[in-house]
């Protein structure tokens, strides 16, 4: 039986190497290259053409959603899985409308990794257990997203979630290191996108849609 080939996309050596052993042990899958970053994905997935590629959404200075549109462009027979800390359903919804085709969390066990990986290989769909939850408790699907949601970009999602948290545009702008004027143009396109007038009401907006 042909083995599924992978491609594993991670800034972490500990990640990396962990998962390499992990789907090597299992006589299904054979993980055939490792990325250090987003731009070493891409050219991995080009050059290999893996049939998956485990992406982790959160690398530098080319992030996951990057490059999986890329790769969806360069090897769009290779099917992408989404991978993150964070169990944020936009996020998932994200990537999924950007061409991958999954999305697990790095908390989401090792027989779930493998299980996303077959299914993927077969042509289905699969998100984790944990986000599907979140999902189904906050009755979030694609059909009905709050007003404006679709239009966000990564990058804001980011500062909302930063503003649910409590930090205040400073704050925002040291933990993305990003400059404090570029946090305060995000403020402004989010509440002009989601058709907010201030602060208080986008926190309220957050704190009733559980948007992240």
């Amino acid at each position: 039986m042909k083995k599924i080939t992978i491609l594993v996309a991670d800034d972490h050596r500990l990640i990396r190497e962990s998962w390499c052993a992990i789907l090597n042990s299992d006589l299904r899958l054979d993980v055939i290259a490792v990325a250090t970053n987003g731009e070493d994905a891409i050219d991995q997935a080009k050059n290999r053409k893996p049939d998956i590629v485990l992406m982790d959404i959160n690398m530098n200075p080319v992030n996951g959603f990057e490059a999986t549109k890329a790769i969806r462009k360069y090897s769009p027979g290779t099917k992408i899985i989404g991978v993150s800390m964070h169990n944020i359903p936009a996020y998932a919804r994200k990537m999924l409308q950007i061409g991958a085709r999954g999305y697990v969390t790095k908390n989401s066990p090792k027989e779930e990794l493998i299980d996303a990986i077959i299914e993927v290989s077969r042509g289905n769909k699969y998100v984790c257990k944990e986000v599907k939850d979140i999902l189904a408790e906050e009755n979030l699907t694609n059909e009905i997203m709050p007003v404006g949601m679709r239009e966000l970009s990564i990058r804001e999602i980011s500062v909302i979630k930063l503003i649910r948290d409590g930090l205040i545009s400073k704050e925002i702008a040291t933990q993305l290191n990003i400059a404090l004027k570029t946090v305060e143009v995000h403020r402004y396109n989010i509440l002009k996108k989601l058709q907010l007038s201030n602060t208080a009401s986008l926190i309220n907006f957050i704190n009733t849609q559980a948007v992240v």
